[in-house]
């Protein structure tokens, strides 16, 4: 997996700064997660092929998380975008952003195909042949979902000098890899597991933003390889995170560690703040695998 941060702050764009946007990629399929005001400037920096975009999960309708739908959605149709167009998000998207194409006339000619969401419990919005995803619903002020990116579990890996050395075919390589086992060219059944190795286990990525501290989501977090947690307040602003639906450096870092999580990545920022480092300092006695997301910072796992 690859995860590319567009926009990692909260409330409005600034001249080095921008709200919440991020690329995942992941066998083979580039998705969008959030398009806040200013995401499709934020791809070109960041190199993204705009023609890879097939899914784009929407987590909520504050405007900083979906303000830059719109624009991209434009910018599709005048790049002559033929393949569909998969959207996630609450109920209320649809319409208005069909009601923006509808005042300017300008409709697609690509399918834009919608997918409304309005449970309060997790549900599989995506079975594609080497991953899921799924809604985690979040505690915020207005409808909010998170999302949960698993991997499936991929082919048995061939040794092929194995293989060779028990005279096997190459006809049924592809039945090793799927764990079956086989014959050789004398007749001799070889087990599966003299020829092949394990596959990687499986990696998966959760996304949560906005939300207050939710002890609810442990469970589906349960040792998911990367984690990104929103982290709008320091520890000392605790009464505005609980006013506001947000959470504290210090309870993302508890969710992290609660969950058994691989990696936490903080993001969603105040910039009430002078220093991102504050964030750290807060997360790290309770949760010592911690990052600080920036805009335009990748990750790899």
């Amino acid at each position: 997996m690859k995860l590319t941060i567009l926009g990692c702050y909260s409330a409005t764009p600034r001249t080095h700064t921008n709200a919440t946007a991020q690329v995942l990629e992941m066998r083979g399929q580039t998705i969008l997660i959030d398009c806040s005001e200013g995401t499709q400037v934020q791809l070109r920096k960041a190199k993204i092929k705009f023609s890879r975009i097939k899914h784009i999960f929407i987590s909520h309708l504050h405007g900083d998380h979906y303000f830059g739908l719109i624009g991209l959605i434009s910018t599709f149709q005048l790049l002559g975008r033929k393949n569909p167009l998969h959207v996630y998000g609450p109920v209320g998207l649809k319409e208005i952003i069909l009601l923006q194409l509808k005042a300017g006339k300008s409709w697609t000619s690509y399918d834009l195909i919608f997918h409304e969401l309005s449970s309060d419990k997790p549900e599989q919005l995506l079975d594609a042949e080497q991953f899921t995803v799924e809604t985690i619903p979040l505690k915020h002020r207005v409808y909010t979902n998170g999302f949960l990116f698993r991997e499936k579990l991929g082919p048995r890996k061939l040794v092929i000098q194995k293989a060779v050395d028990n005279q096997i075919d190459t006809a049924y390589f592809n039945k090793l890899k799927q764990g079956a086992d086989v014959l050789n060219r004398k007749g001799h059944l070889i087990k599966n597991k003299t020829v092949t190795q394990d596959p990687e286990q499986p990696k998966s990525y959760a996304f949560c933003s906005d939300t207050a501290y939710n002890t609810d989501m442990l469970a589906q977090l349960h040792q998911v390889t990367v984690l990104y947690h929103e982290a709008t307040f320091l520890q000392e602003h605790e009464h505005l995170a609980a006013g506001t639906g947000h959470s504290t450096a210090k309870q993302a870092a508890s969710i992290a560690k609660q969950a058994k999580v691989g990696e936490l990545i903080l993001g969603h920022y105040s910039t009430r703040y002078d220093s991102l480092e504050l964030f750290l300092d807060e997360a790290m006695p309770i949760f010592k695998q911690v990052s600080l997301a920036q805009d335009l910072k990748n990750y790899n796992w």
